[in-house]
């Protein structure tokens, strides 16, 4: 399914199902995993750049080190081109979807973009945000800017976009009697626009911050891009995220933007947490924006969690309380010991049935290669990119979408090959 930029709209879907369903007949994947080394391409002080992937699908393999600022100055340089390219057309198309949809948007927001501008507007809200910000996070951007020779405060009105749009998203995390060898594993499926900008610049970021308090991580996502959607941390967590454009009011409550961005929550986990207990804590004492479904992975501690995360309420799942659930035979959100899982949002029937019922073939016995092969992509989830995370091994796989111009190769990330990455090699690579 192709998919436009879906900006926040004026209601909320309340007791309503999420549309559409996979293809029955889809297959699966039929690519062997590409475990060949990454290909180095250049080094400044504070990083490294290399390719990743099979000939023809390759992304970036960046390693940054040192402050926040030292990290972004070498993203810049680094990849000069490519950052203002990112940035200059990411912000046009959000000029042209904000345009095409404003009657749709929030009437607040939409009348602040009609009085002052996107431009102006967009600064508000990250005024708005600030407080719940860490500093750091703009201190990199601005180090990304002078690294590209571009307007800082381009770069933190695109990392909004995040806050303005909703992605369907799918996310898997088993463990225990769930999985082979009760290893602990994370599907993080991220099914969002796929006509914008976004699917031209694919990355996997590997941070090597020196900030106190902080460790290794890799940042799946797109070059430039500093928040986190998708990522595994050398504390063996990983991370998912599902926009929600149809919750229900029992467990979720008002949305605001006078809070952190969920893509800056999501890297703080990363960068600083190291229990899913401190990311739940996290998440409890954050100052929240918007309708999310987030998930954390702890292989240390053999477990995962669930989060209907909004502005005004919070509620944790596990394997024994997860929701939305009936108790009947033909429940379409069935249970699963040492398991929890949702398809691309919360109240929807048409994807969480085929995937529970691929994990219902594949139970007691998943693996990284069977997510890969038989749920991700006969699911089909996971269209912008996908990783799977064995956060016991310390392994990170991961698929992109391909290039706009891409032809003659399939075009939806689970349909493509995977890369596995071993991530204690890489959190273990010197700095320049």
């Amino acid at each position: 399914m192709r998919r436009h930029l879906r900006l926040v709209t004026a209601g909320t879907a309340l007791a309503a199902y999420c549309n559409g369903s996979p293809d029955p007949n889809a297959k699966p994947n039929p690519y062997p995993i590409v475990t060949a080394a990454p290909t180095f391409l250049k080094s400044v002080p504070h990083g490294h750049s290399y390719t990743a992937g099979a000939p023809g699908f390759e992304f970036y393999l960046t390693h940054l080190y040192g402050s926040a600022y030292d990290m972004g100055y070498a993203q810049g340089q680094l990849y000069t081109p490519q950052v203002r390219e990112m940035a200059n057309r990411t912000w046009n198309y959000m000029v042209e979807q904000v345009a095409e949809n404003l009657p749709s948007l929030p009437k607040w927001l939409s009348d602040l973009i009609g009085d002052v501008g996107l431009e102006l507007a967009l600064d508000a809200l990250i005024d708005l945000t600030k407080p719940s910000t860490g500093a750091y996070f703009y201190e990199e951007l601005e180090g990304l800017a002078a690294g590209a020779g571009i307007d800082a405060k381009l770069l933190e009105r695109i990392h909004l976009i995040g806050e303005l749009t909703q992605g369907d998203c799918s996310m898997i995390g088993a463990w225990g009697n769930a999985t082979a060898g009760g290893k602990t594993l994370q599907l993080r499926a991220l099914d969002w626009d796929t006509e914008g900008p976004f699917r031209d610049f694919p990355a996997v970021t590997v941070y090597h911050p020196t900030t106190p308090g902080a460790h290794p991580f890799a940042n799946v996502g797109l070059v430039a891009f500093i928040g986190a959607f998708t990522g595994q941390s050398s504390a063996q967590m990983g991370v998912s995220e599902i926009g929600v454009s149809y919750p229900d009011s029992t467990y979720f409550g008002s949305e605001t933007f006078a809070g952190v961005p969920f893509v800056y929550l999501l890297r703080d986990m990363l960068e600083f947490d190291n229990t899913v207990f401190e990311s739940v804590e996290r998440m409890q004492s954050a100052n929240r924006t918007c309708d999310l479904i987030l998930g954390v992975g702890d292989g240390k501690a053999s477990t995962a969690r669930g989060v209907a995360y909004s502005g005004s309420s919070l509620f944790v799942f596990d394997d024994e309380n997860l929701q939305p659930f009936n108790n009947t035979p033909d429940t379409w959100h069935p249970r699963f010991n040492d398991l929890i899982y949702w398809g691309m949002d919360w109240l929807c029937p048409g994807y969480s049935r085929p995937l529970a019922a691929q994990i219902a073939a594949h139970y007691g016995a998943l693996t990284p290669e069977i997510i890969i092969t038989d749920i991700a992509a006969q699911v089909q989830t996971g269209d912008v990119h996908a990783a799977v995370y064995d956060l016991t091994e310390q392994r990170l796989y991961v698929s992109f979408m391909a290039k706009m111009n891409a032809t003659g190769q399939p075009e939806m990330a689970y349909d493509r090959p995977w890369t596995q990455l071993d991530l204690n090699a890489l959190f273990s690579l010197p700095p320049p």
